[in-house]
């Protein structure tokens, strides 16, 4: 489905559009107060972007430093080309471990590679511990609609619902946003001290040190990256970070961008395993997932400094009418819009450059200054000159007048079919060029023409 045909379903929810507005003006307000209290804020946003450039230009390099340093300090490193590589991975260290169950950290790759419906068709459940992704593994018909808020697009009264139909099935939970908070607390609890493994994802890991760092807003993190004997990191290769003084950088940028706050509640950073303190095995798996072909584009690679803070969506005017659902992908908004079709190839979410208005509010944002608009406008190129059909009546209308416009012979003899071809005809030849603007009318006579008849002159 194109995003022009799932946007249009969308915005008929109002409900949605109410909620999505309420919360993204929230977060917005908050951000530029975190924002304004730090001086060198633009100095920092030029830091990040300069760190995100290096690591990824010498990123085969960094890799290898990463499993060298995970390897020594008693870790595991796994490379996946794909999704269905990494699953398979997952999947075979939960049968070797024994157990029928994993709990999750919230986690972007392991939602973009289908982790858990490829672990459900193995026999193994995955139990999402975060709070918005609780919610929406809740109600098999729902999807994560934001990239930092999944269940953004759901209210208070919404939630209570849904956790009196499932999790808190007989109970009356008011609507007290702590005793809905207090349900997903007493399901999860029991859960954080019996599974024997957990599985995450990455902000960062630490090409110098082997260290994996994890940030986020409610424990759950903290619970699942300690309790379990196993660990299993999934970790995008872009999110590799030369140097443990880069974390400086990254940890002011972050919470301020994503959540408006001056530090993550939560920063968990570990290095392989420890005797007697948390996990004792723990896996690193390393995710290519399109990633290596999107470095090859020297515009649309900027696309993987992206540290998924999500400023971006909640500036868009686009994603706070139409929601994160209507992208059909893991990633909306704007970053959405230039990851996805990279990531999964152009053929596969070739509308989703046009998701935009173009109006720049995303890059005044972003953390590590990723110019969205103009990789937009880049892709959007790419799709018309790679993916749209060479057979396309616009197409071939081109090619015409291109071979026309070579040669004089050839420009006058189109001069003349043209005058044939006027009117409604001309326009059912090329409706996707005349829909949205009108084809001139070729003049009953040309200047050539005029100039012969006068003159008697070629």
């Amino acid at each position: 489905m194109s995003f022009k045909t799932a946007a249009r379903e969308t915005l008929q929810d109002a409900q949605l559009r109410r909620n999505i507005g309420k919360a993204t003006t929230l977060i917005r307000e908050k951000r530029l107060r975190a924002v304004a209290e730090l001086p060198d804020w633009e100095r920092l946003r030029d830091a990040g972007e300069a760190i995100k450039a290096s690591a990824m230009a010498t990123l085969p390099e960094q890799l290898e430093r990463l499993e060298a340093a995970v390897t020594a300090a008693g870790g595991t490193v796994h490379w996946a080309r794909d999704g269905a590589e990494a699953n398979a991975i997952v999947a075979s260290i939960a049968k070797r471990v024994g157990t029928d169950e994993v709990i999750k950290v919230k986690s972007l790759a392991t939602d973009e590679i289908e982790l858990n419906e490829a672990l459900e068709a193995e026999g193994i459940h995955a139990l999402e511990t975060d709070l918005a992704e609780l919610i929406v593994q809740l109600n098999p018909d729902d999807k994560q609609s934001h990239i930092l808020v999944p269940a953004i697009h759901r209210n208070r009264a919404e939630i209570r619902a849904l956790f009196e139909q499932t999790i808190a099935r007989g109970q009356s939970l008011g609507n007290e946003a702590s005793a809905i908070a207090e349900a997903a607390r007493l399901h999860l609890r029991n859960k954080f001290l019996t599974v024997p493994m957990a599985v995450s994802g990455a902000n960062f890991g630490i090409a110098e040190t082997g260290t994996i760092g994890v940030v986020e807003s409610e424990g759950n993190g903290r619970m699942c990256l300690t309790l379990p004997r196993v660990l299993v990191t999934l970790m995008g290769i872009e999110k590799v970070l030369p140097s443990w003084q880069d974390l400086e950088v990254f940890l002011q940028l972050l919470p301020r961008s994503s959540t408006a706050e001056r530090m993550n509640p939560y920063t968990s950073l570990w290095t392989g395993v420890t005797p007697d303190d948390g996990p004792r095995e723990f896996h690193l798996i390393l995710l290519d997932g399109g990633r290596t072909q999107v470095l090859e584009d020297e515009v649309g690679r900027a696309a993987l400094h992206c540290i998924r803070c999500s400023a971006c969506l909640n500036v868009c005017p686009v994603y706070e009418r139409v929601g994160g659902q209507a992208y059909e992908s893991v990633y909306p908004g704007p970053i959405g819009a230039i990851l996805t079709p990279q990531l999964r190839g152009l053929d596969a979410a070739p509308s989703l450059p046009w998701a935009s208005t173009l109006c720049g509010a995303c890059y005044e944002v972003c953390p590590v200054k990723i110019d969205i608009p103009s990789i937009l406008i880049h892709l959007r190129g790419r799709v018309v000159r790679e993916e749209q059909s060479k057979l396309t009546p616009e197409a071939l209308a081109m090619k015409g007048m291109a071979a026309a416009f070579a040669t004089r012979r050839r420009y006058e003899a189109a001069q003349r079919l043209a005058r044939l071809g006027r009117g409604p005809l001309a326009k059912a030849a090329i409706p996707g060029w005349t829909a949205m603007r009108d084809l001139p009318e070729p003049p009953k006579e040309t200047f050539r023409d005029w100039w012969k008849r006068e003159r008697g002159e070629g």
